[in-house]
């Protein structure tokens, strides 16, 4: 993160640890304001990106991804046959660029993809990204009958500090839509993926998040809460 930044997100992240904050600023408005901190840097490195590599060429990543054997695993319409490997279909393409350079710098940890994703440039992986966001976005069959997810989902539980999944991830999990932001999709992901992944935010095993926010989110979640919410927003 560029040096002009980090002072004000050092400001933020004081503000959310903050039980009164400024007056008439709440901790909602003040992780509101860090997350679209984060979004204005994003939207700077997607666009220096953009500049150098181009804003990717969905027909050449799908060569690629057959080529690389992407499609093995994830599916030819980013629809994993498996239920341990997540979807890509519709994925915001600024997230999955994300994901295969941290993949690649180590910053994030799964043998297999650690290995996939050594060898790709750049441009490999703009175009991978792109062919994958530009497929169907992915849909879940149904969701949870307990009643107390939505509500954990949509509304967070305020006595605890945990903030709502929709703050992030949009209605129905489907992502925020705009270049500018990395938040993935998550509604109709794979339910053990999507377990294994909070649960792994939780202990640590993860922790290529912005400022390490998806680690204490999740470190607010209980194990039942952890596997209630993946069965309900795998359903989305």
């Amino acid at each position: 993160m560029p040096d002009n930044i980090k002072p004000l997100t050092s400001v933020f992240i004081a503000l959310l640890k903050s039980k009164r904050g400024w007056g008439f600023l709440t901790i909602n408005l003040a992780q509101l304001a860090l997350y679209a901190l984060i979004s204005s840097y994003s939207a700077q490195a997607n666009d220096q990106l953009a500049e150098k590599v181009g804003p990717g060429r969905a027909d050449s990543g799908k060569e690629l991804s057959d080529s690389e054997r992407c499609q093995e695993c994830h599916g030819s319409d980013g629809i994993s046959h498996d239920l341990n490997v997540p979807n890509h279909a519709g994925q915001n393409a600024g997230y999955l660029i994300k994901q295969l350079k941290d993949f690649q710098s180590g910053d994030r940890i799964h043998d297999t993809m650690n290995r996939m994703a050594e060898d790709l440039s750049e441009t490999d992986r703009v175009d991978i990204a792109a062919y994958f966001a530009g497929q169907p976005v992915m849909q879940g069959t149904g969701s949870t009958s307990k009643s107390y997810v939505r509500n954990l989902f949509e509304n967070g539980n305020p006595d605890r500090q945990l903030k709502p999944c929709t703050q992030c991830h949009g209605p129905n999990g489907k992502g925020m839509l705009h270049d500018a932001m990395e938040v993935p999709v998550i509604g109709g992901q794979k339910r053990a993926y999507l377990r294994r992944q909070l649960a792994n935010w939780k202990s640590g095993e993860r922790q290529n998040s912005p400022d390490g926010l998806m680690n204490k989110i999740a470190h607010l979640l209980t194990d039942q809460e952890i596997e209630d919410l993946a069965d309900y927003i795998s359903g989305l």
